[in-house]
């Protein structure tokens, strides 16, 4: 091979790198993840599931309540819930595997949450929406069903304010 053959060589596969990144970056564009299909539990012992709530948007927070940032963000999410649920939000607080059931119930009641709260005895529900290992992890789900934002950590309540006016205006 020439010289003049190879100098070519590198920008073509420079090239093609670069269209076959753009395919895969267009194939997935405007495909949502949309939020796994699993049942809670309630403290109250309801069932309910992700398919129930479908057409509604849903805000699922995972929580402990030994996670300091939990416990401080909890009276924005009541605060959040209260502004839009008359506007449709639906809410579900997700206790870790690792929260004793009863601590999870007195903050509850202590405090009244006005929400479903929900145990996730076994793990599952959190290994379902992606293995949630860090507290807290908030999902806001669109009415069908995708994942339209996931924060880890407490919320930019502003933001999620605003993701959740367009979500419920929309039809």
């Amino acid at each position: 091979m020439t010289a003049r053959q190879r100098s070519w060589i590198k920008p073509a596969a420079i090239g093609a790198l670069v269209l076959a990144l753009a395919g895969v970056g267009y194939a997935g564009f405007g495909q949502a993840e949309q939020a796994p299909q699993v049942t809670f539990i309630s403290i109250a012992g309801d069932k309910i599931s992700t398919a129930d709530l479908r057409g509604k948007v849903v805000m699922v927070n995972f929580w402990a309540t030994s996670c300091t940032t939990c416990v401080k963000e909890m009276p924005a999410m009541v605060d959040t819930y209260n502004k839009f649920k008359g506007q449709g939000l639906e809410f579900v607080a997700i206790a870790m595997q690792y929260d004793p059931p009863n601590y999870v119930l007195n903050f509850t009641e202590t405090r009244k949450l006005p929400f479903t709260v929900a145990l996730d005895a076994g793990g599952d529900i959190a290994k379902s929406f992606g293995d949630v290992t860090l507290t807290p992890t908030t999902f806001v789900i669109g009415k069908d069903g995708s994942i339209l934002k996931r924060y880890v950590g407490e919320p930019d309540f502003k933001e999620v304010h605003a993701i959740l006016q367009k979500a419920l205006a929309a039809s």
